[in-house]
């Protein structure tokens, strides 16, 4: 009896060594996603007058990418490429959200997309997320519906929305521009001690270096670039803190960690090499930094293969053993074989779609990038005043033309035309302007039967109250009208002592 007893008793603990040991085994991931930072913000990739060593230490002893982008040039559509591995269009989530905008307030992630947090989920682990959301502000688009157990920051930008939260619970009605960093930092530290004996998945999205922005008062003046190096300099302190804090708890060997921002910056002088900026579907709108940094597992190279933000879903999905879901279409590929110098399962020559909410504006294949012709009324209302009309097809070179400043498609003729049947295949599955495509995946809406107005701040005016519906009558101003009431609500007279309070 005693002889059974014992052997139970082993097995148990064989079965629990088991169970840590799989824990172990399963990798934490990290995924720093910065809002608004260009190509060479940071200077391991070309800035001069900042100083980022501990993310250019992720650069050296990981892969650095110079050759990434984002899958659109504005916030909300490209966080829904990160976290889906779809094409904005092909998730239904192409406009930018604002909850300030009477057309936009009641649109969001549609919760039935299935997020890279719900893949983690599906595997055990604890999955957080610090910063923006920018998904939609209403409950139903919630990130707690999309997979994530734990939440911490601003919804949106300041300029958006000034409250902070932790978790539903309201911590700031104005938050603190130059605590944000700080408070972000704090928690990261904060999860990574929680959570050191569970596998986690930690979504950090900073605000910033987007506007409106502020220094804490040890990085005031601290860079050679003003208020922007200094934020982009005490970014780079955060991402020290951060793997300081995997090194302690002894886990950095099993944590990747993952740098990119969502789109370009709003200033040329971040993008360079490359013309344009965030807004537009020059380069310097969509290629971004991406390092993929895992100590010991990823040999260090710096690599020029193309890749999207799409490819983050099943390079993910693999590591941690989540199948693709097979009920929906993917635009990436695992990018795990280039951990070791392999080569990933996708043709350099692959095509990808530069959109602009529905209109798609460029194609590039290899290293030949065609600007497609479009009207006024197609340009998104962000870009208006950033981009014009263009009547043929504008053909560039990305090997010679970085800047897309010599149109060769003159002298191209077929490939401009092989260019242009690529593109018109696409509308047909993605859209255009005012035309559903045949994959395209319905956007998230609190109102199905209120139409769904994306492209131009005009659009929405010229429907009836009537379509409008419920998306007008239920709108209560946003977030701002709220605290411009509430401002106003507080400096009132008081009625007795005819002081303000």
């Amino acid at each position: 009896m005693l002889r059974c007893l014992a052997g139970a008793l082993a097995m148990l603990s064989l079965a629990a060594h088991g169970v840590a040991a799989a824990a172990a085994a399963k990798p934490n991931v990290i995924f720093v996603l910065v809002d608004d930072m260009g190509y060479s913000d940071i200077s391991c990739y070309g800035a001069e007058k900042v100083d980022t060593p501990n993310i250019d230490r992720m650069a050296e002893n990981g892969l650095k990418f110079t050759d990434f982008h984002a899958a659109a040039s504005i916030c909300s559509p490209s966080r829904a490429a990160f976290l889906t591995g779809a094409y904005p269009q092909r998730a239904g989530l192409y406009m930018g959200i604002n909850p300030n905008r009477e057309a936009h307030w009641f649109l969001g992630l549609n919760p039935d997309e299935i997020t890279i947090a719900e893949q983690f989920k599906k595997q055990g682990y604890v999955t957080s997320m610090i910063g923006k959301w920018h998904l939609g502000s209403q409950e139903e688009f919630s990130y707690f519906h999309q997979g994530f157990d734990f939440y911490y920051g601003m919804h949106e930008n300041k300029g958006h929305d000034t409250r902070f939260f932790d978790g539903r619970k309201l911590v700031y009605e104005d938050t603190p521009l130059e605590k944000l960093t700080t408070l972000y930092t704090e928690r990261v530290v904060r999860e990574i001690e929680t959570h050191k004996d569970k596998p986690f998945f930690i979504y950090y999205a900073h605000n910033y270096p987007h506007t409106p922005y502020k220094a804490g008062p040890e990085f005031k003046g601290s860079s050679g670039d003003g208020m922007h190096g200094d934020v982009i300099q005490e970014l780079d302190w955060s991402i020290g803190v951060m793997l300081k804090a995997l090194e302690d708890n002894g886990i950095l060997e099993n944590t990747l960690v993952i740098f990119s921002s969502d789109n370009g910056s709003t200033s040329p002088k971040y993008t360079k090499p490359y013309s344009g900026t965030k807004y537009v579907s020059l380069e310097g709108g969509h290629r971004v930094p991406f390092i993929l940094y895992w100590k010991g597992k990823i040999q260090p190279a710096v690599s020029d293969v193309p890749v999207v933000a799409m490819d983050l879903f099943p390079t993910l999905s693999e590591l941690i053993g989540a199948p693709l879901p097979g009920d929906r279409v993917y635009d990436g590929v695992t990018l795990t074989p280039l951990f070791d110098g392999g080569k990933i399962a996708r043709s350099e020559n692959e095509p990808f779609y530069y959109y602009n909410c529905e209109n798609l504006q460029c194609v590039r294949v290899g290293d030949w990038k065609l600007h497609l012709p479009r009207e006024k009324k197609q340009v998104p209302f962000w870009a208006m005043n950033k981009q014009k009309p263009i009547q043929t097809p504008r053909l560039y070179n990305l090997a010679t033309d970085k800047a897309e400043a010599n149109d060769v498609a003159a002298r191209h003729p077929e490939r401009v035309a092989e260019m242009m049947a690529l593109a018109a295949k696409m509308r047909a599955k993605l859209g255009e302007y005012q035309q559903r495509g045949s994959e395209q995946r319905p956007t998230g809406s609190l109102f199905p039967e209120v139409p769904i107005v994306t492209n131009h701040a005009t659009d929405w005016p010229k429907l009836s109250d009537e379509e409008k519906g419920r998306a007008k009558t239920e709108f209560t101003g946003g977030p701002k009208a709220k605290r411009k009431a509430n401002k106003k609500k507080q400096a009132r007279p008081n009625p007795i002592t005819n002081e303000n309070h």
